[in-house]
């Protein structure tokens, strides 16, 4: 219904916003947040939370960028190692979030410290360039669907695959629902825990490439600003912060709610920093229905 009212202001607004080139735009702009999106919904759905996301966002940017720079004829290999770097990172996360009982926010905002750290010991510049044919695909269409969308929604067919047919996707929502049921049933909550990690490590690192192949170069700011955006469409699209509840589909609404009304605001020329505020209230929105939902549950 949101979503709906905000496509018809932004139909009433401006010619262009209607037109394919606009809605292939807003697509391409909201794939890395789709990304990044997917995989907090997946850590959310195991009661945890993942504010790392952001610093690996950073981390592969740089790392590909730097190296790619460095070594441009083993390209491929890089980025196959930036997303397994990732995936660790992520399953570093969950390791120490079982071993330690420490909450999850604590210690993914201590790997996110640390990350964030080392980058910026790294360099404090943009830096490292990636191939031409890298950038291509970032910039790249295949007919009216721009690449990275194609790559998010692929990555987002997986995951609620995943989610819906196997055992796996079956014990991540019981994890989130009750642990200690879910160990009593006989389920790992160690290895479901690592796994929701891990996967949010993998696609923050493929948000990072995106990021690297689209400037051009690494920059150790560019995910700053990701690990909140990240949480946003999961909030909204209806996943409970507790664990156990949401969907795929409900992400990827909410992540299409969140871009068109940036598209919307663009082309009402609201300047960056209103729109800010009316990001916080939709979060603001979004967490009071969640608490809502919560209590009726």
């Amino acid at each position: 219904m949101a979503l709906a009212s905000l496509v018809a202001i932004g139909l009433a607004t401006n010619d262009r916003f209607g037109t394919l080139r606009n809605a292939s735009n807003v697509l391409e702009q909201a794939s890395p947040l789709g990304l990044l999106a997917l995989g907090q919904m997946l850590v959310i759905l195991t009661g945890g939370i993942d504010m790392s996301v952001g610093a690996i966002v950073t981390a592969t940017a740089v790392a590909v960028a730097a190296l790619c720079g460095l070594y441009p004829e083993f390209a491929p290999l890089i980025l196959v190692g930036t997303m397994v770097l990732g995936a660790e990172i992520g399953a570093l996360n969950g390791a120490i979030i079982n071993r330690s009982g420490v909450h999850p926010l604590i210690v993914t905002l201590g790997s996110s410290s640390i990350i964030g750290g080392i980058v910026l010991l790294y360099t404090m510049r943009p830096v490292g360039r990636v191939p031409i044919w890298l950038e291509d695909f970032a910039y790249g269409a295949t007919g009216a669907m721009p690449n990275v969308g194609i790559v998010m929604l692929i990555a987002f067919a997986g995951v609620a695959l995943v989610l819906r047919r196997t055992v796996t996707g079956h014990a991540v929502y019981a994890v989130g629902g009750n642990a200690a049921a879910a160990a009593a049933a006989g389920i790992s909550v160690a290895r479901v825990t690592v796994l929701a990690y891990a996967a949010s490590g993998f696609l923050a690192a493929l948000a990072g490439i995106y990021f690297a192949a689209r400037t051009g170069t690494g920059d150790p700011r560019v995910g700053d600003a990701m690990t909140l955006a990240s949480i946003t469409p999961v909030v909204v699209g209806g996943t409970l912060l507790g664990g156990g509840v949401g969907t795929v589909t409900g992400t990827l609404l909410g992540v299409a709610l969140v871009s068109v009304l940036g598209n919307v605001l663009n082309y009402m020329n609201v300047s960056t920093f209103v729109q800010w505020v009316v990001q916080g209230l939709v979060i603001l929105v979004a967490v009071s229905i969640y608490v809502d939902r919560s209590r009726k549950l």
